[in-house]
């Protein structure tokens, strides 16, 4: 019958063994194995880097991707690099750092606290717990039957074609 003899549970008194097809059995058993590896969620700590004197522009645009990121469920490490007498006005580093934090404040929050590091001045920002299902809504207003208003207002663009 093609049937294999397999040592289920050595450790049990007395052993147990069970009939069965050993090939089909470690192939379910690998397919298993993926599955939960798909499940398990991959946090990437991503980096974002500033300087103290960076125009508004740089400073948006930047503060965009770290929203980004903490939207996807990353978390991000905002780095300030001084250079030269720039490191005389760490408070420089530290507005910037809050302006940040401040920003993104709706979808992260502050893990680690801005401290000095040599040249540079680092913060660790983390996703929010409700920031994490966004993706989901924005499939729901799709799925939506129209409501009332939208369905009288939808037969509107008719009505001028009928008066050409």
């Amino acid at each position: 019958m093609e049937l294999d003899l397999v040592e289920v549970a050595p450790e049990a008194s007395p052993p147990v063994c069970r009939i069965m097809n050993f090939t089909k059995f470690k192939y379910e058993a690998q397919q298993r194995a993926k599955e939960s590896r798909k499940k398990a969620t991959n946090i990437v700590v991503k980096e974002m880097k500033y300087r103290p004197k960076i125009g508004g522009g740089d400073f948006d645009t930047k503060t965009r991707k770290v929203a980004q990121f903490l939207g996807e469920g990353h978390k991000v490490k905002i780095t300030i690099m001084f250079r030269g007498r720039e490191m005389q006005h760490p408070e420089l580093g530290r507005r910037i750092l809050d302006r940040v934090a401040e920003e993104v404040a709706d979808v992260g929050r502050v893990e680690i606290m801005p401290k000095q590091d040599g040249r540079n001045m680092t913060m660790v920002l983390g996703p929010e717990k409700k920031a994490q299902p966004k993706p989901k809504p924005q499939a729901e207003p799709a799925s939506t039957p129209p409501t009332a208003p939208e369905a009288a207002a939808e037969p509107a663009p008719a009505d001028p074609a009928e008066t050409d």
